[in-house]
Protein backbone atom coordinates (compact mmCIF):
# COMPACT_ATOMS: atom_id res chain seq x y z
CA UNK A 1 0.00 0.00 0.00
CA UNK A 2 1.19 3.16 -1.21
CA UNK A 3 1.58 6.54 1.54
CA UNK A 4 -1.24 8.07 -0.12
CA UNK A 5 -3.28 5.00 0.26
CA UNK A 6 -2.44 4.20 3.51
CA UNK A 7 -3.38 7.88 4.93
CA UNK A 8 -6.89 7.83 3.11
CA UNK A 9 -7.82 4.55 4.59
CA UNK A 10 -6.44 6.08 8.14
CA UNK A 11 -7.90 9.08 7.44
CA UNK A 12 -11.63 6.93 6.71
CA UNK A 13 -10.95 4.97 9.87
CA UNK A 14 -11.24 7.79 11.92
CA UNK A 15 -14.15 9.16 10.54
CA UNK A 16 -15.30 5.03 11.17
CA UNK A 17 -14.56 5.57 14.74
CA UNK A 18 -16.68 8.51 14.91
CA UNK A 19 -19.62 6.54 13.57
CA UNK A 20 -18.75 3.92 16.45
CA UNK A 21 -19.23 6.02 18.93
CA UNK A 22 -22.40 7.74 17.72
CA UNK A 23 -24.20 4.24 17.01
CA UNK A 24 -22.73 3.20 20.78
CA UNK A 25 -24.25 6.26 22.93
CA UNK A 26 -27.34 6.05 20.36
CA UNK A 27 -28.64 3.28 21.22
CA UNK A 28 -27.10 2.03 24.09
CA UNK A 29 -30.07 3.79 26.40
CA UNK A 30 -32.05 1.32 25.20
CA UNK A 31 -30.37 -1.58 26.91
CA UNK A 32 -29.89 0.13 30.23
CA UNK A 33 -33.28 1.69 30.48
CA UNK A 34 -33.82 0.02 33.91
CA UNK A 35 -30.56 1.01 35.19
CA UNK A 36 -31.05 4.24 34.27
CA UNK A 37 -34.80 4.68 35.20
CA UNK A 38 -33.54 3.42 38.75
CA UNK A 39 -30.59 5.93 39.13
CA UNK A 40 -32.63 9.20 38.18
CA UNK A 41 -35.58 7.83 40.14
CA UNK A 42 -38.24 7.52 37.29
CA UNK A 43 -40.60 4.42 36.22
CA UNK A 44 -39.47 2.87 32.65
CA UNK A 45 -42.36 4.55 30.96
CA UNK A 46 -40.91 8.28 31.83
CA UNK A 47 -37.00 6.94 31.19
CA UNK A 48 -38.03 6.73 27.36
CA UNK A 49 -37.41 10.12 27.23
CA UNK A 50 -34.20 9.89 27.48
CA UNK A 51 -34.14 8.59 24.17
CA UNK A 52 -36.33 11.09 22.73
CA UNK A 53 -34.11 13.96 23.91
CA UNK A 54 -31.22 12.66 22.15
CA UNK A 55 -33.12 12.06 19.26
CA UNK A 56 -34.35 15.52 18.98
CA UNK A 57 -31.05 16.85 19.50
CA UNK A 58 -30.04 15.27 16.56
CA UNK A 59 -33.43 16.38 14.48
CA UNK A 60 -32.35 20.23 15.92
CA UNK A 61 -28.45 20.08 15.26
CA UNK A 62 -28.43 18.50 12.15
CA UNK A 63 -29.93 21.09 9.61
CA UNK A 64 -28.96 23.80 11.53
CA UNK A 65 -25.08 22.56 11.24
CA UNK A 66 -25.45 21.87 8.23
CA UNK A 67 -26.99 25.34 6.51
CA UNK A 68 -24.91 27.78 8.68
CA UNK A 69 -21.62 25.87 8.42
CA UNK A 70 -21.63 25.67 4.85
CA UNK A 71 -18.31 27.48 4.12
CA UNK A 72 -16.34 25.93 7.18
CA UNK A 73 -13.49 23.85 6.35
CA UNK A 74 -14.86 20.20 6.60
CA UNK A 75 -12.05 18.83 8.49
CA UNK A 76 -12.11 21.70 11.26
CA UNK A 77 -15.94 21.35 11.81
CA UNK A 78 -15.47 17.73 11.93
CA UNK A 79 -12.97 18.32 15.03
CA UNK A 80 -15.41 20.49 16.58
CA UNK A 81 -18.55 18.09 16.28
CA UNK A 82 -16.62 15.40 17.64
CA UNK A 83 -15.34 17.50 20.86
CA UNK A 84 -18.69 18.81 21.68
CA UNK A 85 -19.79 14.99 21.35
CA UNK A 86 -17.21 14.09 24.03
CA UNK A 87 -17.39 16.95 26.32
CA UNK A 88 -21.64 16.19 26.22
CA UNK A 89 -20.72 13.00 27.19
CA UNK A 90 -17.95 13.25 29.79
CA UNK A 91 -20.29 15.87 31.65
CA UNK A 92 -22.98 13.09 32.46
CA UNK A 93 -20.58 12.45 35.19
CA UNK A 94 -22.59 15.42 36.96
CA UNK A 95 -26.00 14.31 35.63
CA UNK A 96 -28.01 11.75 38.05
CA UNK A 97 -31.67 13.45 38.19
CA UNK A 98 -34.45 13.88 34.87
CA UNK A 99 -33.90 17.23 33.86
CA UNK A 100 -30.00 16.99 34.05
CA UNK A 101 -29.36 13.67 32.01
CA UNK A 102 -32.22 15.29 29.77
CA UNK A 103 -30.45 17.89 28.94
CA UNK A 104 -27.13 16.01 28.46
CA UNK A 105 -28.49 13.42 26.15
CA UNK A 106 -29.87 16.43 23.96
CA UNK A 107 -26.65 18.03 23.92
CA UNK A 108 -25.00 15.29 23.22
CA UNK A 109 -27.42 14.13 19.84
CA UNK A 110 -26.59 17.76 18.77
CA UNK A 111 -23.79 17.23 16.33
CA UNK A 112 -24.25 13.48 15.41
CA UNK A 113 -26.27 14.54 11.54
CA UNK A 114 -23.87 16.76 11.11
CA UNK A 115 -20.84 14.81 11.63
CA UNK A 116 -22.34 12.29 9.75
CA UNK A 117 -23.67 14.48 6.63
CA UNK A 118 -20.13 15.75 6.17
CA UNK A 119 -17.99 13.03 6.74
CA UNK A 120 -19.96 10.51 4.26
CA UNK A 121 -19.41 13.98 2.00
CA UNK A 122 -15.67 13.65 3.02
CA UNK A 123 -15.14 10.42 2.61
CA UNK A 124 -16.18 10.51 -0.69
CA UNK A 125 -13.87 12.87 -1.85
CA UNK A 126 -10.90 10.94 -0.62
CA UNK A 127 -11.04 8.26 -3.30
CA UNK A 128 -11.69 7.70 -6.53
CA UNK A 129 -15.13 8.28 -7.87
CA UNK A 130 -15.63 4.28 -8.31
CA UNK A 131 -14.64 4.24 -4.84
CA UNK A 132 -16.92 6.12 -3.39
CA UNK A 133 -19.40 4.11 -2.51
CA UNK A 134 -17.16 1.70 -0.36
CA UNK A 135 -15.52 4.80 1.12
CA UNK A 136 -19.00 5.91 2.35
CA UNK A 137 -20.15 2.20 3.32
CA UNK A 138 -16.93 2.10 5.62
CA UNK A 139 -18.24 5.16 7.85
CA UNK A 140 -21.41 3.25 8.08
CA UNK A 141 -19.40 -0.06 8.67
CA UNK A 142 -18.38 1.95 12.00
CA UNK A 143 -22.37 2.02 13.17
CA UNK A 144 -22.52 -1.51 12.36
CA UNK A 145 -19.80 -2.56 14.35
CA UNK A 146 -21.32 -0.31 17.59
CA UNK A 147 -24.50 -2.47 17.54
CA UNK A 148 -22.72 -5.95 17.15
CA UNK A 149 -20.10 -4.91 19.91
CA UNK A 150 -20.22 -1.73 20.87
CA UNK A 151 -23.30 -1.51 22.29
CA UNK A 152 -23.32 -5.23 23.99
CA UNK A 153 -20.17 -4.53 25.77
CA UNK A 154 -21.37 -1.07 26.89
CA UNK A 155 -24.57 -2.84 27.95
CA UNK A 156 -22.96 -5.20 29.73
CA UNK A 157 -20.17 -2.46 31.84
CA UNK A 158 -23.31 -0.16 32.78
CA UNK A 159 -25.26 -3.46 34.22
CA UNK A 160 -22.54 -4.10 36.31
CA UNK A 161 -20.95 -1.46 37.60
CA UNK A 162 -22.47 2.26 36.82
CA UNK A 163 -24.96 3.18 34.18
CA UNK A 164 -22.70 6.30 33.40
CA UNK A 165 -19.56 4.26 32.29
CA UNK A 166 -20.55 3.68 28.71
CA UNK A 167 -21.20 7.27 28.55
CA UNK A 168 -18.04 8.02 29.62
CA UNK A 169 -16.40 5.64 27.54
CA UNK A 170 -18.62 6.70 24.91
CA UNK A 171 -16.92 10.47 25.38
CA UNK A 172 -13.01 9.03 25.53
CA UNK A 173 -13.55 7.75 22.00
CA UNK A 174 -14.92 10.39 20.93
CA UNK A 175 -12.11 12.26 22.02
CA UNK A 176 -9.40 9.94 20.84
CA UNK A 177 -11.45 10.59 17.22
CA UNK A 178 -10.79 14.20 17.14
CA UNK A 179 -6.72 13.13 17.65
CA UNK A 180 -7.40 10.77 14.88
CA UNK A 181 -9.04 13.01 12.56
CA UNK A 182 -6.50 16.11 13.29
CA UNK A 183 -3.15 13.68 12.32
CA UNK A 184 -4.76 11.94 9.75
CA UNK A 185 -7.22 13.82 7.65
CA UNK A 186 -6.36 16.23 4.70
CA UNK A 187 -7.49 19.95 5.08
CA UNK A 188 -10.70 19.95 3.39
CA UNK A 189 -11.59 23.70 2.55
CA UNK A 190 -15.26 24.05 1.37
CA UNK A 191 -15.48 23.43 -2.77
CA UNK A 192 -17.08 27.38 -3.01
CA UNK A 193 -19.98 26.50 -4.32
CA UNK A 194 -22.21 25.51 -0.75
CA UNK A 195 -24.34 28.37 0.26
CA UNK A 196 -27.24 28.25 2.66
CA UNK A 197 -29.54 29.56 -0.12
CA UNK A 198 -28.55 26.75 -2.65
CA UNK A 199 -29.07 24.33 0.44
CA UNK A 200 -32.90 25.53 1.36
CA UNK A 201 -33.75 25.28 -2.18
CA UNK A 202 -34.25 21.57 -1.60
CA UNK A 203 -37.08 22.40 0.82
CA UNK A 204 -38.89 24.03 -2.08
CA UNK A 205 -39.94 19.88 -3.69
CA UNK A 206 -43.20 18.06 -2.61
CA UNK A 207 -41.06 14.93 -2.84
CA UNK A 208 -38.28 15.89 -0.30
CA UNK A 209 -41.44 16.59 2.06
CA UNK A 210 -42.57 13.00 1.12
CA UNK A 211 -39.43 11.63 1.80
CA UNK A 212 -39.03 13.23 4.84
CA UNK A 213 -42.49 11.81 6.24
CA UNK A 214 -42.09 8.49 4.38
CA UNK A 215 -39.07 7.99 7.71
CA UNK A 216 -40.48 10.11 10.70
CA UNK A 217 -43.93 7.97 10.27
CA UNK A 218 -42.53 4.74 9.06
CA UNK A 219 -39.58 4.68 11.47
CA UNK A 220 -41.39 6.00 14.22
CA UNK A 221 -42.85 2.25 14.27
CA UNK A 222 -39.65 0.60 14.54
CA UNK A 223 -38.20 3.13 17.39
CA UNK A 224 -41.80 3.04 19.83
CA UNK A 225 -41.16 -1.18 20.10
CA UNK A 226 -37.29 -1.22 20.34
CA UNK A 227 -36.64 1.52 22.50
CA UNK A 228 -38.26 -0.39 25.92
CA UNK A 229 -36.68 -3.87 24.05
CA UNK A 230 -34.71 -4.50 27.36
CA UNK A 231 -37.94 -4.28 29.57
CA UNK A 232 -40.03 -6.37 26.63
CA UNK A 233 -37.77 -9.28 26.41
CA UNK A 234 -37.62 -9.65 30.69
CA UNK A 235 -41.45 -9.35 30.83
CA UNK A 236 -42.27 -11.02 27.91
CA UNK A 237 -39.90 -13.39 26.79
CA UNK A 238 -38.52 -14.08 30.16
CA UNK A 239 -35.36 -13.01 29.87
CA UNK A 240 -32.94 -12.70 32.34
CA UNK A 241 -31.32 -8.86 32.47
CA UNK A 242 -27.35 -10.42 31.78
CA UNK A 243 -28.91 -12.01 28.55
CA UNK A 244 -29.89 -8.65 26.82
CA UNK A 245 -26.39 -7.58 25.37
CA UNK A 246 -26.67 -10.91 23.53
CA UNK A 247 -30.14 -9.52 22.25
CA UNK A 248 -28.51 -6.40 21.02
CA UNK A 249 -25.76 -8.38 19.80
CA UNK A 250 -28.53 -10.24 17.69
CA UNK A 251 -29.88 -6.96 16.57
CA UNK A 252 -26.64 -5.49 15.36
CA UNK A 253 -25.60 -8.33 13.25
CA UNK A 254 -28.85 -7.82 11.40
CA UNK A 255 -27.93 -4.93 10.80
CA UNK A 256 -25.10 -5.30 9.61
CA UNK A 257 -26.71 -7.64 6.66
CA UNK A 258 -29.40 -5.09 6.24
CA UNK A 259 -26.44 -2.62 5.38
CA UNK A 260 -25.43 -5.70 2.70
CA UNK A 261 -28.57 -6.57 1.67
CA UNK A 262 -29.76 -3.13 0.61
CA UNK A 263 -28.15 -2.37 -2.60
CA UNK A 264 -29.01 -5.31 -3.92
CA UNK A 265 -32.61 -4.57 -3.27
CA UNK A 266 -32.12 -1.44 -5.20
CA UNK A 267 -30.98 -2.88 -8.01
CA UNK A 268 -33.64 -5.71 -8.28
CA UNK A 269 -36.65 -3.67 -7.44
CA UNK A 270 -35.60 -0.20 -7.54
CA UNK A 271 -35.35 2.56 -4.56
CA UNK A 272 -39.36 3.26 -3.91
CA UNK A 273 -40.37 -0.09 -4.13
CA UNK A 274 -37.99 -1.50 -1.80
CA UNK A 275 -38.25 1.47 0.60
CA UNK A 276 -42.33 0.63 0.10
CA UNK A 277 -42.26 -3.52 0.34
CA UNK A 278 -39.84 -3.57 3.28
CA UNK A 279 -42.00 -1.11 5.61
CA UNK A 280 -44.87 -3.50 5.09
CA UNK A 281 -42.59 -6.03 6.16
CA UNK A 282 -41.93 -4.39 9.06
CA UNK A 283 -45.35 -3.48 9.90
CA UNK A 284 -46.24 -7.39 9.91
CA UNK A 285 -43.06 -7.51 11.70
CA UNK A 286 -44.40 -5.45 14.68
CA UNK A 287 -48.12 -6.45 14.70
CA UNK A 288 -46.89 -10.15 15.58
CA UNK A 289 -44.08 -9.33 17.38
CA UNK A 290 -45.85 -8.82 21.08
CA UNK A 291 -47.38 -12.30 20.68
CA UNK A 292 -44.52 -14.12 19.20
CA UNK A 293 -42.47 -12.28 21.82
CA UNK A 294 -43.38 -14.74 24.54
CA UNK A 295 -41.51 -17.18 22.60
CA UNK A 296 -37.86 -16.84 23.91
CA UNK A 297 -36.35 -17.93 21.16
CA UNK A 298 -38.96 -16.12 18.16
CA UNK A 299 -38.56 -12.81 19.97
CA UNK A 300 -34.86 -13.32 19.49
CA UNK A 301 -35.24 -14.31 15.90
CA UNK A 302 -37.79 -10.98 15.48
CA UNK A 303 -35.39 -8.48 16.82
CA UNK A 304 -32.38 -9.81 14.44
CA UNK A 305 -35.00 -9.20 11.70
CA UNK A 306 -35.68 -6.00 13.33
CA UNK A 307 -32.40 -4.68 12.78
CA UNK A 308 -32.38 -6.07 9.06
CA UNK A 309 -35.31 -4.42 7.51
CA UNK A 310 -34.37 -1.04 8.81
CA UNK A 311 -31.23 -1.28 7.80
CA UNK A 312 -32.44 -2.40 4.35
CA UNK A 313 -34.43 1.24 3.79
CA UNK A 314 -32.29 3.93 5.82
CA UNK A 315 -30.12 3.69 2.48
CA UNK A 316 -33.01 3.59 0.05
CA UNK A 317 -34.70 6.56 2.02
CA UNK A 318 -31.49 8.50 1.93
CA UNK A 319 -30.60 7.71 -1.53
CA UNK A 320 -34.55 9.02 -2.15
CA UNK A 321 -33.58 12.18 -0.29
CA UNK A 322 -30.80 13.12 -2.02
CA UNK A 323 -32.06 12.47 -5.73
CA UNK A 324 -35.50 14.47 -4.82
CA UNK A 325 -33.41 17.07 -3.34
CA UNK A 326 -30.84 18.55 -6.59
CA UNK A 327 -28.71 20.71 -5.50
CA UNK A 328 -29.37 20.39 -1.44
CA UNK A 329 -27.26 17.37 -0.88
CA UNK A 330 -25.43 18.68 2.29
CA UNK A 331 -29.25 19.66 3.76
CA UNK A 332 -30.65 16.53 2.49
CA UNK A 333 -28.11 14.25 3.93
CA UNK A 334 -28.49 16.31 7.25
CA UNK A 335 -32.25 15.95 7.01
CA UNK A 336 -32.32 12.44 6.95
CA UNK A 337 -31.01 11.90 10.52
CA UNK A 338 -33.14 14.85 11.75
CA UNK A 339 -36.00 12.40 10.38
CA UNK A 340 -34.83 8.88 11.55
CA UNK A 341 -34.53 10.70 15.01
CA UNK A 342 -37.55 12.27 14.77
CA UNK A 343 -38.90 8.82 14.22
CA UNK A 344 -36.71 7.67 17.29
CA UNK A 345 -38.45 10.44 19.74
CA UNK A 346 -41.94 9.80 18.02
CA UNK A 347 -41.71 6.31 18.67
CA UNK A 348 -40.04 6.70 22.12
CA UNK A 349 -42.94 9.19 23.31
CA UNK A 350 -45.75 7.27 22.37
CA UNK A 351 -44.67 3.39 23.22
CA UNK A 352 -44.06 5.79 26.85
CA UNK A 353 -48.00 6.37 26.72
CA UNK A 354 -49.02 2.94 26.25
CA UNK A 355 -47.52 1.78 28.88
CA UNK A 356 -47.79 4.88 31.37
CA UNK A 357 -51.73 3.74 30.46
CA UNK A 358 -50.87 0.22 31.72
CA UNK A 359 -51.66 -1.64 28.20
CA UNK A 360 -48.31 -3.59 28.37
CA UNK A 361 -45.11 -4.29 26.87
CA UNK A 362 -46.73 -5.99 23.61
CA UNK A 363 -48.59 -2.66 23.32
CA UNK A 364 -45.45 -0.61 21.97
CA UNK A 365 -45.46 -3.04 19.04
CA UNK A 366 -48.65 -2.64 18.06
CA UNK A 367 -48.29 1.63 18.19
CA UNK A 368 -45.67 0.90 15.76
CA UNK A 369 -46.82 -1.24 13.44
CA UNK A 370 -49.77 1.24 12.62
CA UNK A 371 -46.86 3.71 11.93
CA UNK A 372 -45.41 1.48 9.37
CA UNK A 373 -48.53 1.65 7.75
CA UNK A 374 -48.80 4.81 7.56
CA UNK A 375 -45.16 4.86 6.25
CA UNK A 376 -46.34 2.69 3.25
CA UNK A 377 -48.89 4.83 2.68
CA UNK A 378 -46.61 8.14 1.97
CA UNK A 379 -44.46 6.58 0.42
CA UNK A 380 -47.02 5.27 -2.37
CA UNK A 381 -48.60 8.16 -2.41
CA UNK A 382 -44.86 9.65 -3.14
CA UNK A 383 -45.41 6.97 -6.16
CA UNK A 384 -48.20 7.96 -7.64
CA UNK A 385 -47.76 11.81 -7.72
CA UNK A 386 -44.81 10.57 -9.36
CA UNK A 387 -46.32 8.86 -12.14
CA UNK A 388 -48.82 11.84 -12.46
CA UNK A 389 -46.71 14.52 -13.72
CA UNK A 390 -42.57 15.93 -13.47
CA UNK A 391 -42.17 16.74 -9.89
CA UNK A 392 -38.33 17.11 -9.82
CA UNK A 393 -37.00 14.07 -8.97
CA UNK A 394 -35.18 11.05 -11.11
CA UNK A 395 -35.37 8.87 -7.66
CA UNK A 396 -36.13 5.70 -9.20
CA UNK A 397 -34.08 6.19 -11.97
CA UNK A 398 -31.22 6.12 -9.38
CA UNK A 399 -30.66 2.45 -8.25
CA UNK A 400 -27.20 2.53 -6.07
CA UNK A 401 -27.59 3.62 -2.33
CA UNK A 402 -24.86 6.30 -2.66
CA UNK A 403 -26.02 7.77 0.70
CA UNK A 404 -25.59 4.64 2.51
CA UNK A 405 -23.33 5.81 5.73
CA UNK A 406 -26.45 8.83 7.04
CA UNK A 407 -27.96 5.91 9.05
CA UNK A 408 -29.33 7.13 13.23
Amino acid sequence: MSPAARRTTLAILALAAGGFAIGTTEFVTMGLLPQIADGTGVDIATSGHYVSAYALGVVVGAPLIAVMAAKVPRKGLLMGLMAFFAVAHLAILAANTYPTVMAARFLAGVPHGAFFGIGSVVAASLVSHQRRTAAVAAILGGLGVANVVGVPVATLLGQRFSWHLPYVLVGVVAAATVAAIAIWLPHQPPSGHESMRSEMRALRRVQVWLALLIGTVGFGGMFAMYSYITPTMTELAGLEDRYIPWVLAAYGVGMVSGMVVSGRVADRVGVLKGIIVSLGLIAVLLAVFGTAARTLWLAVVLVFVLGLLPSIVVPLLQTRLMDVAHEGQSLAAALNHSTLNTANALGAWLGSIVLAAGWGYGAPSLVGAGLAVLGVGVALASAVLERRGPTGTAADRSTSPVGAASVV
